[in-house]
């Protein structure tokens, strides 16, 4: 990668170097704006067992002859989840959480296969060959195999705790962290998940929240063997964003302490309590519009009155969803190639805010004790925190608008799927998305809908970003009940649009390969 060039796309894109809280350490290092990554002084190289040769094949394969190689795979009978498999351990071994094209690339994986499984037959591989061709492109960017960051890690002896994991990341001690953390994983992945979630808590950060949760989502494709291996990804993030540590940090962490006090959640079992949906409109507001604080409070409370985390974690995706429907793009002064003014795709404060509201909802969902309660409280502050950095977003309306929903008069499933792809081709945002709030509105089944978006996610570039969302979108449908569900398909529909223009590498080759 040209770093002169990328660094001048990143002045353009953030303007005097705002924003590097949010969006985290790697990046600046990337760009070389920050201290060289921490590696390890551990010799050898990790072995991945029977998927070693795929994953090597993955690593050392030239990028011109990159998806040949794939298209021989599934001739000789390799299924996709294997191939994705090879790709996100040729992704941990080689980057380790410390590259940002890398760890974009390993986030977008796990999606890739999901969304193969809506294709048609002959298309399923697209989306696969799409980030394992990027996948490579960046190990071979990156130096290839003689750059890999993660090697074999001798595990600390004796018993570990998250707090004295989190303590070695604070001091930036890689090798220690590396070596308690292997301690801990051998109390399995679900232990190890949950003490890595109270360093991962210390900075809410869109990166530092969806690698985590996107980890664990790829465990059982990988195989929970290789668990602590996905993990110690995240991990590492977490060690070296300890270079851009400052005292605000400590902030949200004593208003969480503050509240898990004082709303008795420690030792306290989730509740079941249920919503009505005015409930859950009420709560998403808040988080909304209110302070950081105040919307932490505001989750808080709710998860002490019993309700099921569930329902606060679906208040708090409603709220990142207002982010990405009250944009009004991005900034001229911020534009940059594939990423024009005006545009709300890639990393814009609503894909941004709506993929760390999902990442936090889920890994609530998938631990245990107190990070049940915490992640769902840091994600309130989180949405309210991004919001913060776009004060007037309160004041915009949300696309579309009344004009835009007046114009949108057909009725018929296929009459609007037809206006929905032309809207999306002229890169029309609110039409787009005036046309999928007429499919909900109408009642019309949700699935034709997503497909013709699923359509776009695969072909168009995306900016490192069209799988992620596309899949926090397609989970927050499912997990969002009818009255709101389709605020997500139309924020997506927006963020399709938008993207539009900007084909992905190598798909042109991958249809060809694939005759589909």
């Amino acid at each position: 990668m040209n770093t002169s060039k990328t660094r001048r796309h990143f002045l353009a894109d953030i303007g005097k170097g705002t924003l590097v809280a949010t969006i985290g350490p790697a990046l600046a290092s990337e760009l070389g704006l920050a201290t060289p990554a921490l590696a390890l002084d551990s010799p050898g190289t990790l072995q991945f067992g029977k998927l070693e040769s795929l994953v090597a094949l993955m690593q050392e394969t030239p990028v011109p002859k990159l998806q040949a190689a794939l298209a021989q795979q599934l001739k000789a009978g390799v299924p996709l989840d294997r191939l994705i498999a090879a790709g996100v351990l040729a992704n941990a071994r080689t980057f380790g959480g410390e590259d940002y094209v890398g760890f974009h690339t390993f986030a977008a994986l796990g999606p890739a296969l999901h969304m193969s499984r809506s294709m048609p037959e002959k298309q399923r591989a697209l989306p696969v060959f799409k980030v394992l061709y990027r996948n490579t492109n960046r190990i071979q960017e990156h130096g290839g195999r003689g750059s890999e960051v993660l090697h074999p890690v001798v595990p600390h002896a004796g018993t570990v705790t998250a707090e004295q994991l989190r303590e070695a990341v604070k001091r930036k001690s890689a090798d220690e962290a590396e070596r308690l953390f292997a301690a801990l994983a051998r109390n399995g992945a679900d232990a190890a998940f949950d003490a890595l979630l109270y360093s991962v808590q210390d900075n809410p950060e869109v990166h530092r929240t969806v690698i985590p949760y996107r980890a664990w989502g790829l465990i059982e494709v990988v195989g929970r063997e290789h668990a602590e291996t996905l993990l110690r990804q995240s991990l590492r993030y977490c060690v070296e964003a300890e270079g851009w540590r400052r005292a605000e940090w400590d902030v949200h962490g004593k208003l969480l302490t503050k509240l898990l006090d004082e709303h008795k959640l420690l030792g306290r079992e989730p509740g079941t309590r249920v919503a009505e949906d005015a409930f859950v409109e009420k709560l998403s507001e808040a988080i909304f519009r209110g302070t950081p604080e105040q919307a932490a409070t505001a989750a808080a409370a709710a998860l002490a009155e019993g309700f099921d985390p569930a329902i606060v974690g679906e208040a708090i995706s409603l709220a990142a969803n207002q982010l990405v429907l009250r944009d009004l793009g991005r900034p001229t002064a911020w534009e940059s190639p594939g990423k024009p003014s005006g545009s709300v795709h890639g990393d814009s404060v609503g894909v941004h805010g709506s993929d760390a509201a999902n990442a936090w909802r889920n890994m609530a969902r998938a631990s245990r004790g107190r990070n049940v309660y915490a992640c769902l409280i840091l994600g309130a502050w989180q949405v309210a925190r991004d919001r913060g950095g776009r004060e007037d977003l309160v004041k915009w309306d949300p696309v579309p608008s009344k004009r835009q929903l007046a114009d949108v008069t057909g009725k018929s499933l296929d009459q609007l799927l037809s206006e929905l792809d032309e809207a999306i081709r002229q890169s029309l945002q609110g039409r787009a998305s005036a046309i999928v709030r007429r499919c909900g509105d109408l009642g019309l089944p949700e699935q034709p809908v997503f497909e013709k978006l699923l359509q776009f996610a695969v072909s168009e570039d995306g900016a490192l970003h069209a799988e992620k969302y596309y899949q926090t979108v397609w989970e927050d449908f499912h997990a969002t009940r009818p009255a709101f569900r389709w605020r997500h398909l139309t924020g997506l529909a927006r963020v399709t649009a938008s993207e539009f223009g900007r084909p992905a590498p190598g798909q042109a080759e991958a249809r060809e390969l694939l005759r589909a």
